[in-house]
């Protein structure tokens, strides 16, 4: 993966014009952008910067993230794909820098990967994992419930629980009206949606204050 911190003219006007050819026109004959392409247009408004961030779901399972420090860093741009590192520091002060979130633009909307690698750059045995909308979202938030080739892996891998997955993204643009901007993950599922057991992660970052770019993701070039 090359680090890439520019993003093309098309990408940064994907708000007027990413969506030119297929939506429809307004009353003022000006094409709107949909959804999809408004917030990838907000995602890609913060290329090359990194921000810290805490989590702020409460799950018993999740303690070990509990306080720990959190950076994410929108690292690589493309018309079609944003990658999105996610640095956890670990209790020994030293940094897991294995999760990258990649979100890419397909015929039929946008799509949430998780690229999971171990130190050494290899892939981790349940990596690339993730779901596809399934409605046209918000400018602000979309949602990617797990996708069939991931519910194979999990079963595959004795993770039978996260077959109900559901992953939220939320992000305000830069330079946008929001009072205090933010970036969310979020990892939910529900006994209602045939999940064993609740489950809920949610990690916060504000997009008020950028901070120093992390180092490298492992397994980036």
């Amino acid at each position: 993966m090359k680090q890439r911190f520019s993003c093309s003219l098309a990408l940064a006007a994907a708000l007027t014009l990413s969506a030119c050819d297929t939506a429809p026109p307004t009353s003022e004959g000006v094409a709107e952008a949909s959804p999809q392409d408004a917030f990838f247009a907000a995602l890609a408004s913060h290329c090359g910067k990194a921000y810290a961030g805490k989590l702020v779901s409460v799950d018993e399972a999740d303690a070990d993230f509990s306080g720990r420090a959190m950076v994410m860093h929108v690292r690589e741009c493309s018309d079609e794909r944003i990658a999105v590192p996610f640095h956890v520091e670990t209790q020994s002060g030293n940094w897991d820098r294995s999760r990258t979130w990649l979100i890419t633009r397909t015929d039929a909307g946008l799509r949430l990967k998780h690229d999971h690698r171990h130190e050494d750059g290899k892939p981790d045995a349940v990596t690339m994992y993730g779901g596809d909308t399934d409605s046209d979202g918000t400018t602000r938030a979309q949602d990617f419930p797990v996708d069939a080739e991931s519910i194979t892996m999990f079963e595959a891998n004795d993770l039978a629980a996260s077959v109900t997955n559901v992953w939220t993204v939320e992000v305000d643009p830069a330079n946008g009206e929001a009072n205090a901007p933010k970036f969310a993950y979020q990892l939910k599922r529900t006994k209602a949606a045939g999940a064993p057991e609740d489950r809920f992660f949610r990690v916060e970052f504000d997009l008020s204050q950028p901070v120093d770019a992390p180092p490298a993701p492992w397994g980036a070039e």
